[in-house]
């Protein structure tokens, strides 16, 4: 039993990212990421996000230690025969990934959304703030082939 039980708490958990690449953009040494996550309820999807990291230098000069900015880019590519597991419908979609930027305020987040009527599925990446919010966003869509579809509810 408790092993069912923690094999759902993982599925629901938020997807894991992989570095795959590190640009230094500056001489004091701020680095755009750029990490790869699979989207763990659906096999096949891949995205590529790109966020900004501030260097300790840059925090020193600018005197906020505990906060990246919350710029962002996604993309995400078929990388394989799409498999669609148990996502949530509807238009507020469900986290895929989340990353903090800051010691408690905001996180960088990564959201799905399944539009049904177009057979698509749309990544999100946005800031969630507690003050303020962020209008800071970026977009991608991966579009479904005809038997990759959900099954209506």
């Amino acid at each position: 039993m408790l092993k069912w039980i923690a094999a759902g708490l993982l599925a629901a958990m938020p997807a894991a990212a992989d570095v795959v690449g590190n640009v230094g953009v500056d001489w004091v040494g701020n680095d755009v990421v750029i990490e790869a996550i699979a989207d763990p309820q659906v096999q096949g999807v891949t995205c590529h996000l790109a966020y900004f990291d501030r260097s300790v230098i840059d925090r020193l000069s600018q005197g906020n230690w505990f906060e990246d900015p919350s710029n962002s880019a996604i993309e995400c590519a078929r990388t394989g025969p799409i498999r669609i597991g148990d996502i949530r419908r509807g238009p507020k979609g469900e986290d895929v990934f989340s990353a903090s930027r800051s010691l408690i305020f905001k996180s960088l987040r990564v959201k799905r959304i399944y539009d049904e009527r177009n057979q698509v599925l749309i990544y999100l990446a946005h800031a969630d703030q507690v003050k303020e919010g962020s209008a800071k966003m970026s977009l991608s869509t991966v579009a479904l082939e005809p038997g990759e579809a959900l099954p209506p509810e």
